[in-house]
Order: C-alpha cells, then sequence, then structure tokens
C-alpha cells in the first residue's frame, strides 16, 4: 500500500469504503494521535471501567453529544477540532459532571486535503491531552464531492455526577442571582469577522475552551448552584430564554454589568448584532443562592477560565417567565428569544 501524502494528499472515497486504504487512515492518523488503552482494543467500541477515582459510589452518568459544523474550519483562537472537543467537554460539565471519555464520528468529503485533516484531527489530540479527556472510539465516512462542506464532526461525551451534586435548567428561584463567567461574544463575532473578512480578526480571538476545570472549582466551594449552562448558539439571551421556562420564572439582567470586549461592542454595532444573541463556546452562566454570589463570583475569578465573571441580574417571580434588562440608560427593554438564525455556521 503507498504511503499516504499528508502534504498533497486529498480524501478519497476508498478512504471510507471500509478495505485497506480506510484502515490505512485510521491506523496511521486517528489511531496515531488519538492513542490511549481503550482506543487501542481496535473494537468497534470501547470497553470502559465502571469504577473511577473520578467516580465514586452513588455518581450518576450524564452523556452529551453535539454535531459540529463551524466554518470557517479554522479561525483565531481554535478550529473545528478543538472545538469539537471543547463543546462537548462543557456540555457534560454543565450537568456537575466530571467528563470521563469521548467519541468521534467524522464525515469527510471527497477531495478534503489530507494535510488539513491531519490538522484538525491533532488539534482534537492536544484539546483532549490538555482537557485529560480520551477519545476512546470514532468512526469515519466519506462522501461524494459537493455532498459535504469539507468536514463535519460529532463527538459524545460521558461523564459522572458525583453526590450530592444535583443541577438543573429547572431549579432556578425568586431571589437567585446570575452570573457568567467572561465576556460574551467573543466566538460569534471572531468567526464573522474571519468570514466576511471585515478586518477585525485581528483583534478577535474565540474563546473556546473546556470549563470542567472551573467547574469542578465552583461546585466544591459553592453548594448552592442550582444550575449551569454554556450560551453557545444563541447566546446569553436564548440561554437564559431556556432557563426562564424550564424554572418558571423571569429574569432580570443589568446591561451594565454584562462584560463585553470593545473590539466585540464595536464588530456588533459595524454588523447591526446585539452581543447578547451571539455565540460563545468557552463561557457560562451560573445561578446560584443571592447569599453565595459574590462568594461565587471570587471563586470564578480566580480560575484562569473565569477571571472576568461577573454578577449581571436575579431572577425574579413571573408567570409569564420573560427576560427583562435594564439598560445602560435607565429604560427597560425586553431580551427575547431569538427569531431566525443570526449567525449560521458557528459551531
Amino acid at each position: 500500500m503507498a504511503r499516504i501524502d499528508w502534504n498533497n494528499g486529498k480524501v478519497e472515497m476508498i478512504h471510507g469504503s471500509g478495505g485497506r486504504a480506510m484502515q490505512q487512515l485510521i491506523s496511521e492518523l486517528f489511531a496515531v494521535e488519538f492513542n490511549n488503552e481503550f482506543l487501542n482494543q481496535g473494537n468497534d467500541g470501547a470497553v470502559l471501567p465502571l469504577t473511577l477515582p473520578c467516580s465514586p459510589d452513588g455518581a450518576r452518568l450524564v452523556m452529551a453529544t453535539d454535531a459540529h459544523v463551524v466554518s470557517p474550519l479554522f479561525f483565531p483562537g481554535g478550529d473545528i477540532g478543538s472545538l469539537s472537543v471543547h463543546g462537548t467537554i462543557n456540555d457534560v460539565a454543565m450537568n456537575g459532571a466530571a467528563p470521563l471519555y469521548l467519541s468521534a464520528a467524522f464525515v469527510l468529503e471527497e477531495g478534503f486535503p489530507l494535510a488539513d485533516l491531519k490538522r484538525i484531527v491533532q488539534s482534537m489530540a492536544r484539546a483532549a491531552l490538555e482537557a485529560r479527556v480520551p477519545i476512546v472510539t470514532g468512526d469515519t465516512k466519506v462522501v461524494e464531492r459537493g455532498k459535504g462542506d469539507g468536514v463535519f464532526i460529532t463527538t459524545t461525551g460521558i461523564g459522572a455526577v458525583p453526590p450530592p451534586v444535583d443541577l438543573s435548567g429547572s431549579y432556578a428561584r425568586p431571589g437567585d442571582r446570575i452570573l457568567v463567567s467572561g465576556s460574551m461574544g467573543d466566538h460569534g463575532v471572531t468567526i464573522l469577522s474571519l468570514r466576511e473578512s471585515l478586518g477585525f480578526e485581528s483583534e478577535l480571538q474565540s474563546d473556546t475552551q473546556s470549563l470542567h476545570g472551573l467547574v469542578a472549582e465552583m461546585l466544591t466551594h459553592v453548594d448552592s448552584i442550582r444550575c449551569l449552562r454554556d450560551p453557545t448558539r444563541g447566546g446569553l439571551a436564548n440561554t437564559l430564554n431556556e432557563l426562564a421556562h424550564q424554572s418558571g420564572v423571569g429574569m432580570h439582567l443589568q446591561e451594565a454589568a454584562i462584560p463585553v470586549k470593545p473590539v466585540v461592542a464595536s464588530a456588533c454595532e459595524f454588523l447591526g448584532l446585539d452581543p447578547l444573541y451571539v455565540a460563545n463556546e468557552g463561557k457560562l452562566i451560573a445561578i446560584c443562592a443571592a447569599a453565595d454570589a459574590d462568594k461565587l463570583l471570587q471563586v470564578m475569578r480566580s480560575h484562569p477560565f473565569g477571571q472576568e465573571a461577573a454578577i449581571i441580574g436575579e431572577v425574579i417571580e413571573d408567570s409569564n417567565r420573560f427576560v427583562q434588562m435594564t439598560t445602560r440608560f435607565g429604560g427597560r427593554r425586553m431580551v427575547d428569544w431569538l427569531n431566525g438564525e443570526q449567525l449560521p455556521r458557528i459551531c
């Protein structure tokens, strides 16, 4: 079998045929970059231990899956590979779980450069290694030229929630405080600026990162956290509306308290966008009891991924489940659900 030309080669239909070429791609790329004892079992699935140091007696399993279709595939601060690892780890972590394992499924388009595929896989491997969450199984399919868009990646994660942690979007209560871990809109504006060559990208960088370390610190020091959520597609506004509807409450925000980088605010103003609706990939929302809000804020700010954390509002009684905001000028406006799609192919 000829050696794979990683510099100039392209994905071909035979790479998804189940034959020798597919096995060569798997053994020389995925198995090398994702190398771990579970993946190396070489079976159609990974046999995993039920008892782990980070999975104590009484722990419950969490499973989350996410498909990643970002365009462009490479962007300041990351790429579709690291994003696919971070995104699913964060979905697991928002349930209060310690992420344990990942799976990864690739849909590749015929003609996609092997050099780009290798770069993406290596980025995934670095992200998984940094997070200490191995990719233990996966799948690869190839579709005909023109029937895909380069590469789509679906990742699934499994984690363990230790007792007595119990988080849910339905647990918010009137009087609770709403916190965010950092500035809003960084990822979405970075992607759009790069996609449309708007000139902002030199100052912008995606916030894609794994948040399970931050979550672990928060849960260790504050036991009144009601729920956690990462404001990805639809941004802060949509996510808070989801939580308000789940819990049957209203929310009141202070616009001046919501962190938004000046360059993001400028780009949004130029583009006619509201940063509250723009996607994030490395930030979280936390709702906790009012008495613990200041303590939680300090815990978050002491972590590298929470240094810009802020208390941005409170949960209120409201049978209409509205999210409202006091503006910087003292007025009040609704922060409603997003209608339509503000930014396509963002994550």
